[in-house]
């Protein structure tokens, strides 16, 4: 896509090393696992990073995903395991099983690809997930999203560090031309696997690919583009995220304060994007709200909404000055019930772990106004626990057979019960996530 002439010198490991010390901090013997689907680029990095991690006493595995979703796959990933072990590199393949949806099949599968990798991260204990993305990807990233009429945000292209709640992803390939990773291969004398979907039309990128092919103008030009992009938004997210620590205070049982003077005396240009960001939390969202939504939210908030106001699945509710901002029951998700040694995450917003060995399973719910009128009868000392009335139907219960076993955030259990669940708030969606990082092509990379 991008048309400048580049280097084609081959990529060394102590390049990548420099490229990713750039990025982030790592363990004395760092573990780290990476993404390989068996193509030139990932491949590469596979066999650059597992030479990082030995020269530092370190250790690396190769994760494939399998899709199941072309009949040729499982052969290909038969010769990518036997290239890599060839190399004496640990390889683990991890599948997508289940029916596939029949449209955004490629939404799907990179959610599938996503969910899969982090998983096999937390259960290994691997803090660092690196992915092959280079420059062209993130040209190509920039590309399709001006095409859709995004934002800033999304014109900066991709992060080079994302973190998750089990790992972070690393791209430290962000600055580095495709050419110089087949360069790698080439050198090395590796096969590579050709994806055909990458050249189906059928797929945006893959027309975009071609569309753009030889028209991109200057390239130079366009990567300080979605430099400049990249930086301004980093720019936001530090004057969102000092907005957030002045005004916002979030509870462990899910709820929080909001300080709704000191955040209207801001900017509105830092003052939307940090609503949004707790709404998205609060609400268990993936994404924030509609900015529409959330500037309609924000001039009913400065007006005084003394009746509330709903958004996203949250209430936002006068309160002493103050507004509380809590989960809207309508909009939350129902009890579900858990067996012992069950993990799981609930409303997307509490991890939930139930230990082995209890008596039985408990369900989880909300405590809802049923819920308030019987913890009335049966502990009504805890009327005078210091939180308002008002948060007590949107705290989590546990409840059994008997009724309402524990409200942990209230200080309840009823007397006998065997060992609860592990109850945390961990929103899906964090009120800070860690800081959009800028990676511009380096001369030490690109020559």
């Amino acid at each position: 896509m991008l048309n400048a002439e580049v280097s084609t010198r081959p990529l060394c490991a102590g390049e990548l090393g420099e490229a990713l010390d750039r990025l982030a901090c790592f363990e004395g013997a760092p573990f780290v696992a990476v993404a390989v689907s068996g193509g030139p680029d990932s491949l590469a990095l596979a066999i650059l990073a597992d030479r990082w991690a030995r020269s530092r006493g370190g250790r690396m595995c190769a994760l494939t995903v399998d899709h199941r979703l072309r009949p040729e796959s499982g052969a290909e990933i038969r010769a990518l395991a036997g290239w890599l072990s060839a190399r004496g590199v640990r390889h683990e393949i991890l599948v997508w099983e289940g029916q596939k949806p029949a449209t955004g099949i490629q939404e799907a599968a990179r959610a599938a690809r996503y969910r899969l990798l982090a998983q096999w991260c937390r259960e290994h204990g691997c803090l660092h997930l690196l992915t092959a993305h280079h420059r062209e990807d993130q040209a190509e990233t920039h590309l399709i999203r001006r095409a859709a009429k995004s934002g800033g945000d999304g014109l900066a292209g991709m992060s080079a560090v994302r973190e998750l709640d089990s790992c972070r992803i690393l791209r430290p390939l962000l600055g580095v031309p495709k050419a110089r990773l087949s360069a790698t291969l080439a050198a090395e004398g590796q096969p590579f696997i050709t994806d055909p979907s990458n050249r189906n039309p059928a797929f945006a990128r893959a027309r975009l690919r071609e569309s753009a092919r030889g028209t991109c103008g200057d390239p130079a030009a366009l990567l300080d583009t979605i430099g400049r992009f990249g930086r301004e938004r980093v720019s936001r997210e530090r004057a969102r995220n000092a907005l957030l620590a002045g005004t916002v205070r979030v509870h462990p049982a899910g709820f929080a304060f909001l300080d709704i003077a000191a955040l209207l005396a801001s900017a509105a240009e830092a003052a939307e994007p940090a609503l949004g960001a707790l709404v998205a939390m609060l609400g268990g969202g993936l994404y924030p709200p509609r900015r529409r939504g959330v500037s309609r939210l924000l001039r009913v908030l400065a007006g005084n909404a003394k009746g509330g106001y709903t958004l996203a699945g949250c209430r936002f509710v006068p309160w002493r000055g103050r507004y509380l901002v809590l989960r809207e029951l309508a909009a939350a998700a129902g009890p579900v019930r858990i067996l012992p040694g069950t993990n799981l995450v609930w409303d997307r917003r509490f991890a939930v772990a139930l230990p082995a060995n209890p008596a039985g399973p408990v369900t989880l719910g909300y405590l809802g106004e049923s819920g308030v009128a019987e913890l009335d009868w049966r502990a009504p000392e805890l009327r005078r626990v210091g939180l308002p009335p008002l948060i007590r139907p949107i705290l989590p219960a546990l409840r059994d057979e008997k009724g309402i076993a524990a409200v942990p955030h209230l200080g309840y259990r009823r007397r006998g019960v065997s060992p609860l669940p592990k109850l945390v708030f961990r929103p899906v969606k964090s009120l800070s996530d860690a800081g959009f990082a800028v990676v511009k092509p380096d001369a030490l990379l690109m020559s």
